[in-house]
């Protein structure tokens, strides 16, 4: 009895931490103190879980193309949010507002996408530590 009462203890710990260890704060990834603002073509739009993605080429000031990989809050926060699949779609010109990766890599967190009529998409994800993460 006393064994099984262990086990059944311990089973309900583990699924009370899983939640926990899956998701990141977003200081874990990016750096609040180095915003960056791209334009650039949309190229693919994942909405996957836990975070939806935009890749994004932008050209550079020496004519060179770099492609960016800008992270979204997760697919239900945006439709939540009034965002669908054809809100932001591949080949639409945007300009995107977010947080470098720690890493240097061309990755970012966004904050918020700006479409060509000026409609401006929050993309963030709440309550992660985003600069601005829980604006509506």
């Amino acid at each position: 009895m006393k064994a099984t009462l262990t086990a059944m203890l311990g089973a309900a710990l583990a699924c009370a931490a899983a939640p926990a260890l899956a998701h990141h704060a977003f200081a874990a990834e990016f750096d609040a103190t180095k915003p960056v603002t791209l334009q650039g073509t949309i190229t693919r739009v994942e909405w996957i879980n836990p975070h939806a993605w935009i890749h994004l080429d932008v050209e550079g000031d020496d004519g060179a193309v770099e492609s960016w990989m800008i992270e979204a809050g997760s697919p239900n926060t945006l439709v939540r949010r009034g965002m669908s699949r054809d809100s932001i779609l591949p080949g639409t010109e945007v300009v995107v507002f977010g947080y470098r990766h720690r890493n240097g890599s061309n990755a970012a967190n966004g904050r918020d996408v700006t479409l060509p009529d000026g409609t401006k998409l929050f993309l963030s994800s709440p309550r992660t530590g985003a600069p601005g993460g829980d604006e509506p």
